[in-house]
């Protein structure tokens, strides 16, 4: 359940920057680690008088002994070495560190997840070159201050279908693929799981489809995925199709349908067959425009370790699918589901609208509540559940030999949820997290002149390259995500008021992407989307002349690379004309984080042609 439709346009064009410099760096996951607390170097320590819920079921009060990083006991009476560390836990729950079985990780995604308690994570669609260094990461004991993924690699789709559009290169399956060997590579290049996806957008009332894949085709990738021991789950939006991929073989669907309830037969094969359901139901409250997003963003418990990509996120609705019935379907379906003992996992589908990474998941706990399960099932379905059904044999408990991933929290969250958003510490392989978003976030570098009265330029195009006093361009298409849309960007002679060049961006939009963009971006900082701080400034102002079409200045700002940009449109004439966008019109933007400045064009097909010029900020 992604962004649709115009949205899909924008994320389309965030992931494919974020992706082309994951993709370009390949950093490992915990390169660039955060800040972690003063006394986050000891990973030996104890804690005592908390009541302790185990992944599984309630202790009462208990002392649990930490010991290089992992539990080393646990229990009324068990003894605290000399000389260690001890935390008064009274009045306070102590819980294994959360899981949220449906995310989509990049930029400061993990730092965003470990400050909220969420200390494990499965993406379920993202770029394959990284899936070596997420398990590095997870094997090692170091203090990092980001959760741990499990990750699917890229989703298994058919050509053009959903899962190509945002912005990375995304193999897919045809009618003459040889699907055991396609599933074969994405183990081979490190996939935890396979996951695949049946969605063509009827599920929306919409006239656009989308291709999918056929029956037979979910058969083929969840027998070759399990003859590779790999569980085989499905993206589905329908009833429908949920059954076909659990007649299929699915281990489970990480998505609740939204189109019906659940009925007898789906439940009964769903129980038959041991089917989880991961049912992301803030996404579904999102879609129903519940405005729900908005409160947890609002809530005191979560509102002070929000960043600016965080806030932004929540503060969306999908508001151009928004059906209040939909939520109401989601949770009857779930209800249906747990009472006959289907297996539910906690799982948020971050950072879509209405979403962010870490703080839903919290919600998620509540809406599981809602649906009928009890607080502890809550609980455990964002801790022991999911580490058992995919398989991670150290994780999800309070128990000797598990990674000390804990959480600390203020009530008592097996009598009211809520109480899981009252967070008092965070541990991480026994290290404790820094949760203060401010020490957390990178610092945004200021280009040169970025406090002074007069304007700063940026381009005048004037010499031989193109060039820019600070930053730099770069050219992007819907090629990284599999469209066919062309451009090229070149200095040409003749400029506004006769200056000596300008910047021609040319190129064609073209049909066989379901959301095409083509056109430049201009990145502020030292290198692609970094922060740079441009809160002085009022106004960007440029020069333009073109072939008459509406184009897209698309601003990329907060401190996650993977916010929502904000958008202002200008119209290129024939004859030079001044463009003077003003800031403050970029809904939401974080002037002290911009990112990106892009000038693209989208829909409709065919070919366009702009210049600019002078591009400067006041």
């Amino acid at each position: 359940m992604k962004r649709w439709p115009e949205l899909t346009a924008i994320t389309a064009l965030v992931a494919t920057l974020v992706g082309a410099v994951l993709a370009q760096e390949s950093p490992a996951p915990n390169a660039k680690a955060a800040p972690v607390a003063a006394d986050s170097a000891v990973n030996t320590f104890a804690i005592r008088g908390a009541r302790v819920f185990d992944g599984e079921r309630d202790l009462g009060i208990a002392t649990v002994v930490v010991r290089d990083g992992r539990i080393a006991a646990v229990g009324s009476t068990a003894r605290i070495d000399s000389g260690m560390s001890v935390i008064d836990g009274t009045g306070k729950t102590l819980l294994p560190g959360l899981i949220d079985a449906h995310v989509h990780a990049w930029g400061e995604a993990q730092r965003d997840m470990a400050r909220f308690g969420v200390t494990g994570g499965f993406d379920m669609h993202g770029v394959a070159e990284r899936l070596p260094a997420l398990r590095t990461q997870r094997e090692s004991y170091e203090a990092s201050g980001q959760a741990d993924l499990w990750a699917a690699g890229t989703a298994v789709t058919a050509p053009g279908g959903h899962g190509t559009q945002y912005g990375f290169p995304v193999p897919t399956v045809d009618a003459d693929t040889d699907v055991d060997a396609f599933i074969g590579e994405r183990v081979d290049a490190g996939a935890d799981f396979i996951k695949l996806i049946v969605e063509d957008l009827s599920a929306y009332g919409m006239p656009r489809r989308l291709p999918t894949l056929s029956a037979p085709q979910v058969r083929a990738v969840v027998e070759a995925a399990h003859a590779r021991k790999r569980l085989a789950v499905a993206h589905v939006a329908k009833r429908d199709d949920a059954r076909m991929a659990v007649d299929a073989g699915a281990d489970g669907l990480v998505h609740v349908f939204t189109d019906a309830v659940a009925d007898d037969a789906l439940v009964a094969a769903m129980h038959g067959r041991k089917a989880f359901v991961v049912p992301t139901l803030t996404v579904v409250a999102s879609m129903a425009g519940s405005g729900e997003g908005k409160a947890l963003a609002a809530d005191a418990r979560i509102a002070p370790q929000l960043g600016t990509g965080q806030t932004g996120t929540l503060a969306r609705d999908f508001i151009e699918t928004a059906e209040p019935a939909r939520l109401q379907r989601a949770l009857d379906s779930v209800r249906r589901l747990h009472a006959a003992g289907v297996d539910v996992l906690a799982g948020s589908d971050a950072p879509n609208p209405g979403t962010a990474h870490g703080a839903s998941l919290h919600h998620e706990l509540a809406l599981l509540v809602r649906a009928g399960l009890t607080p502890a099932q809550a609980l455990r379905a964002a801790t022991a559940l999911p580490a058992k059904r995919f398989g991670i044999a150290d994780r999800g408990r309070i128990a000797p030999g598990q990674r000390a991933d804990l959480l600390l929290v203020q009530g008592d969250p097996l009598r009211d949820i809520a109480d899981t958003r009252a967070i008092d510490a965070v541990w991480k392989n026994g290290h404790r997290v820094e949760r203060d978003v401010r020490a957390a976030a990178p610092p945004a570098a200021a280009p040169p002149g970025a406090t002074a009265s007069t304007p700063l330029p940026i381009s005048s195009f004037d010499g031989d390259a193109i060039d820019a006093a600070f930053g730099s361009w770069q050219a992007t298409t819907d090629q990284m995500a599999g469209g066919k849309s062309e451009v090229r960007h070149a200095l040409v002679a003749g400029g506004a008021g006769d200056s000596r060049g300008a910047l021609e961006v040319t190129g064609v939009v073209k049909p066989g992407f379901a959301y095409p963009w083509s056109g430049v971006i201009f990145f502020p900082a030292s290198a692609p989307m970094q922060p740079a701080d441009l809160s002085a400034r009022s106004e960007l102002v440029f020069h333009a002349r073109g072939d008459g079409r509406s184009y897209s200045v698309l601003l990329f700002s907060g401190a996650s690379a993977q916010g929502m940009p904000a958008m202002q449109s200008f119209t290129a004439g024939p004859q030079w004309k001044e463009v003077r966008i003003p800031l403050s019109g970029f809904a939401g933007a974080d002037l002290a984080q911009v990112r990106g400045i892009a000038f693209t064009a989208g829909q409709p097909h065919g070919t366009f042609a702009f210049r600019i010029d002078g591009v400067e900020l006041r």
